[in-house]
C-alpha cells in the first residue's frame, strides 16, 4: 500500500468518525438534542464527500466498462438493504433505496434515467408506473357495474418498498491511470432492482431495474446518509463511502463488447455455475492487465 492509499484511508476514517449518527448523545439534555450538531461543530467537521481527482483522457491507458449485480441476500450487502421497517427506528437510519427515493421526491437528485447509458431522463411521475400498482377488487368492479361511485375500501394499492428491493445493478469503469501507474475504479451509475410491480405477488416474478441514477450526481446526499456499522455503531459508514470503497460483493453480469454489450446470460445460458465462472474470468482479465504492466 503506497503513501497515497494510506492517507486516503486515514482521511476517510477520521471523516466518518467526526460525523456520527448519534452525534451529541452524551451531551444532550433532552432527546431532541441527540444528533443535532452546533454550527461550530459543523464548521470544524467540514464534512464533504471526498472529491474525485481530475483524470485526463490521455492518462487512461486502458479502460473497461462493466455492469455488476449486488444481490441483497448476501450478508456483505446487508448495509445497503436494512432497515426495511422504519416504524420503530430513528429517522437517521434508512436503507439505500429509501435514501434515493426521499431525495428524488424532494428534488435533491434531479437526474434519473431509464437505462444505464443515461440516454433518456425521467421524472418521478414517469417512473411511478414501475413503483405503484393500483387495482380494483371484485366488489369494486361490481360497484362500478352497478353505476355507483367506487369506494376507497375497494381499491388495492401496492407500493414498491425497501423490503421489495432484491438487488442493485451498478455500472462502473475500470481504468489504468498511467500517470499514477495503477488500476482504478469509478462508479458511474446505480439502479435498484425489484420484481415487476404488476406481478409482484407471484412466486418468481421477473426482476426489473426501477430507474438509474448517475452516481456522481447523488454523491452529496449519499454522503449525508449513513449506513449501520455492525462492528462499531459510533462510526457509521456513509453510502458514498461504501460504494466508492467497494465495501460490497457483486458479480459481473455484462461487459462492454463488440456484440452490443450483450449479457453473460445471452451466451452462457441455463447454467448458473458457468455464468459465475465467466464473471470471474472477466474480473481476472481486468486485474491481469495491471499485473502484466509490471511483467518484463
Amino acid at each position: 500500500m503506497n503513501f497515497k492509499s494510506v492517507l486516503l484511508t486515514v482521511t476517510t476514517v477520521f471523516t466518518v468518525a467526526s460525523v456520527s449518527a448519534q452525534a451529541n448523545i452524551l451531551n444532550a439534555k433532552s432527546p431532541e438534542e441527540i444528533g443535532v450538531r452546533t454550527e461550530a461543530q459543523i464548521a470544524v467537521d467540514n464534512d464533504q464527500p471526498l472529491e474525485y481527482g481530475y483524470v485526463d483522457d490521455r492518462d487512461i491507458l486502458f479502460s473497461k466498462t462493466v455492469w455488476e449485480k449486488v444481490v441483497l441476500d448476501e450478508r456483505a450487502n446487508f448495509p445497503l438493504y436494512y432497515p426495511i421497517d422504519t416504524n420503530n427506528i430513528g429517522s437517521d437510519r434508512r436503507s439505500l433505496y429509501d435514501v434515493l427515493m426521499l431525495n428524488i421526491k424532494n428534488g435533491n437528485i434531479d437526474n434519473i434515467y431509464d437505462d444505464s447509458y443515461f440516454t433518456t431522463k425521467r421524472t418521478l411521475r414517469d417512473i411511478e408506473a414501475a413503483l405503484v400498482k393500483v387495482d380494483t377488487t371484485e366488489l369494486g368492479i361490481e360497484q362500478l357495474n352497478a353505476g355507483e361511485e367506487l369506494s376507497a375500501e375497494y381499491i388495492d394499492r401496492r407500493d414498491i418498498t425497501a423490503a421489495d428491493i432484491r438487488e442493485y445493478h451498478i455500472r462502473g469503469l475500470w481504468y489504468f491511470d498511467k500517470r499514477q501507474a495503477e488500476m482504478k475504479y469509478r462508479l458511474l451509475g446505480i439502479a435498484p432492482v425489484a420484481p415487476d410491480v404488476n406481478f409482484i405477488d407471484e412466486e418468481e416474478p421477473d426482476l426489473v431495474p426501477l430507474f438509474w441514477v448517475f452516481f456522481p450526481d447523488a454523491r452529496a446526499v449519499l454522503h449525508e446518509a449513513k449506513a449501520f456499522n455492525n462492528e462499531n455503531s459510533s462510526m457509521p459508514y456513509s453510502f458514498d463511502h461504501i460504494l466508492n470503497a467497494r465495501r460490497f460483493h457483486g458479480y459481473i453480469y455484462k461487459e462492454e463488447n463488440v456484440q452490443g454489450d450483450r449479457k453473460i446470460t445471452e451466451y452462457v445460458a441455463d447454467n448458473a455455475l458457468m455464468q459465475l465462472l465467466e464473471s470471474e474470468r472477466i474480473k481476472d482479465k481486468i486485474r491481469d492487465f495491471e499485473l502484466d504492466m509490471w511483467t518484463y
